[in-house]
């Protein structure tokens, strides 16, 4: 069988929720988009059953795959609806929703529910990406108060660079916030992952704990708020091919590497087909058997060699760790000039293992 291997450790995915609660203060939802990023939504879901006040996915799509698998808690809808007809979906699964859009805002006020919806109304507080902008927000407020449609409104938005934490444009949404909402009764949610660890303006009822929940610091290296995060995916594959170089030789598609010195080179299983990223080829950490080393050539669809050169008792069956442990994400989102988030949801035909 193949030897990619996705370990996923969910007692490490639910110590990052609960340092993200200790961290907030006050109620947390737990972000399980895009597959809980790649580490399987539901299986997730299950893990932080007893212990997460709700959880958090992009579409309905998405919720409607957590009701499936048993998961019973509140599910907000970070994108809203996109057809008035979803909203009945919505009601039947007693699922909450995002309304950002005047046209989301129509959807409720014409729609004919049994019940109101717990509804969380986001203000475009400077990202302009989504939301209702601050001079428009009060006035969307009261139509939807006056509609009956809503059991409750949650105000909420969105930071743009919460992860640059010595960028003042983060203090500056949540002051747009504070004066767009003043005055308004409701609950409020305003710290996403980097927003819990660094931000403590923007701790308020509700936090939405996305990337760190996976054990990856949204912050730049140097901060040490994100040191406490523990890495729920550990990818590994083994070696199953060894060669012996001369100094010269070049390795892999494209002949970007060539070879300084006699070089000892190992052959993984894996490569981009797998959602390893390829642009993290020539000096890409990765570990064997527990020591750093390096990527050597061009990552190819199914496979990657490494510098085994330093490592002598490395061979045939060698465990090579691409991220996890004692090599982060991060590194390896670094050298492939992309984020931890992107090579998490990419993970795919690996075999993955639940501990």
């Amino acid at each position: 069988m193949r030897p990619l291997i996705a370990t996923i450790r969910t007692q490490y995915l639910r110590d990052n929720y609960l340092l993200a609660k200790r961290q907030h203060g006050g109620r947390v939802l737990a972000v399980l988009k895009a597959n809980g990023y790649g580490h399987d939504a539901a299986r997730c879901a299950q893990a932080l059953a007893d212990v997460a006040d709700g959880f958090a996915v992009a579409c309905l799509e998405e919720a409607l795959h957590l009701r499936a698998a048993g998961v019973s808690a509140p599910i907000l809808l970070l994108e809203g609806v996109f057809e008035a007809a979803e909203l009945a979906e919505v009601e039947r699964h007693r699922l909450w929703l995002v309304v950002q859009s005047e046209e989301q805002l129509r959807m409720l006020e014409e729609s004919q529910p049994a019940a109101p919806f717990r509804v969380w109304l986001m203000l475009d507080s400077g990202m302009h990406r989504e939301g209702f902008l601050p001079r428009h927000y009060r006035a969307a407020w009261e139509r939807l108060q006056a509609s009956g449609k809503a059991e409750s409104i949650v105000k909420m938005t969105h930071f743009a660079r919460a992860d640059e934490p010595t960028v003042p444009m983060t203090l500056a949404q949540i002051e747009s916030f504070d004066a767009a909402t003043a005055g308004l009764p409701g609950e409020e949610s305003v710290a996403n992952s980097a927003g819990i660890l660094c931000h403590p303006r923007a701790r308020r009822d509700w936090g939405r704990a996305g990337i760190l929940l996976y054990g990856a610091s949204p912050l730049p290296a140097g901060f040490p708020q994100g040191d406490e995060l523990k890495p729920v995916m550990r990818l590994s594959s083994r070696i199953f091919g060894v060669r012996e170089l001369a100094a010269g030789e070049p390795i892999g598609y494209g002949n970007n590497f060539v070879t300084e010195r006699p070089t000892r080179v190992g052959l993984i299983a894996g490569g981009y087909a797998d959602g390893y990223p390829r642009l993290a080829s020539s000096g890409s950490p990765v570990a064997v058997d527990g020591r750093r080393s390096r990527i050597i050539g061009r990552v190819s669809m199914d496979m990657i060699t490494v510098d085994l050169s330093e490592l002598p008792a490395a061979g045939i069956g060698s465990e090579v760790e691409l991220w996890g442990d004692t090599v982060s994400v991060n590194e390896v989102a670094a050298a492939a000039g992309s984020i931890s988030y992107e090579l998490l949801c990419n993970i795919k035909r690996a075999r993955f293992i639940f501990e």
